[in-house]
């Protein structure tokens, strides 16, 4: 075998893979196909044949990826993530921080809050790994067509150590400095702009439905002249077309919500418009929507302006 240097890495490496979920199943089969020997840490035995099936190898030992030139974490959450790497010293479970070979990576790419984003980087530099920051816009189809936009944030060096892998991920990567934290920052503060949009979206479409105007035109209109952006004519269309199929969860989101409106509070900068976002998503979740995407927020204005709902609800 030859093995070839490209952006720092072998064009095939050992790849470590933790957080198998609609996106990171994506991701890691999406390195397999690429070349990479990927080594997927998982929890559920049932998951094994399916790993397989797309050319990763599954194990549900964490240990087996310490030896791994980068291990990749796609997980849900800051508990989640500080789990998987830092262990479970209660349970006796060791963390990837804890048995990494020095100079190896941990490239993340969960949603998570800087203040962990930093703890992390301080950790891994303390033991003598590179940590790289690299949360994705994208959801689970872009991540399936190698589509994702990815933000990445570390020390330069590391972060050219992993544009191969980048390259096999998504369509385009922004770097966006040396600080991890600051990657984590840009998908939060892009997170709200989004869900902000999605809000607004809603109330908008709620009103042409009440008033007899055909919503479909209108976002037809609106997104052919002043909005024109991804995030109207994705979700503009999803809305109006009560397309709710779970993507990005409302408690997924909520929990994006809260981190953001930590972030804005720690800036002294008030975030009035996300405070909205936060109550409809408590909303949703409450009158039993938490399995629906977050394009859901336009079910939950319909039903706000008084809108019967029994027809608008459409997950396909």
């Amino acid at each position: 075998m030859t093995w070839m240097q490209l952006g720092g890495l072998p064009v095939q490496s050992e790849i470590g893979f933790v957080g198998l979920g609609h996106m990171g199943t994506a991701m890691a089969a999406n390195l397999a196909a690429a070349g990479h020997r990927v080594t997927a840490y998982v929890r559920r035995p049932e998951q094994m044949d399916k790993l397989v099936a797309l050319g990763l190898k599954p194990t549900m030992e964490i240990t087996d990826l310490f030896e791994r030139e980068v291990v990749i974490s796609m997980l849900p959450d800051d508990t989640a993530v500080r789990d998987v790497v830092l262990g479970r010293e209660d349970l006796g479970i060791d963390g990837l921080a804890s048995g990494l070979k020095r100079g190896a990576i941990h490239l993340s790419m969960s949603t998570i809050s800087t203040s962990t984003a930093s703890h992390l980087a301080k950790e891994h530099v303390r033991r003598g790994h590179g940590y790289v920051a690299a949360p994705v816009f994208g959801n689970p189809d872009a991540a399936k067509a190698r589509q994702l936009f990815i933000v990445a944030a570390g020390i330069p060096t590391d972060v050219e150590r992993c544009q191969q892998l980048f390259d096999n991920l998504g369509q385009k990567t922004f770097v966006i400095g040396t600080d991890p934290w600051q990657a984590n920052l840009v998908k939060l503060l892009g997170n709200m702009m989004t869900a902000t949009t999605l809000e607004m979206l809603g109330e908008v479409v709620a009103v042409a439905l009440k008033r007899g105007l055909d919503p479909k035109s209108f976002i037809n209109i609106m997104t052919s002249t002043m909005f024109g952006g991804r995030a109207h004519k994705i979700y503009g269309d999803k809305i109006v077309n009560r397309s709710y199929a779970a993507g990005f969860v409302m408690p997924l989101v909520l929990k994006d919500v809260r981190l953001a409106l930590t972030e804005a509070e720690n800036a002294g900068a008030p975030m009035p418009s996300v405070n909205v976002v936060r109550d409809r998503l408590i909303t949703g979740i409450a009158r039993g929507y938490g399995d629906l995407d977050w394009t859901a927020l336009g079910l939950i204005a319909a039903e706000e302006a008084g809108l019967n709902v029994t027809h608008l609800v459409a997950v396909n």
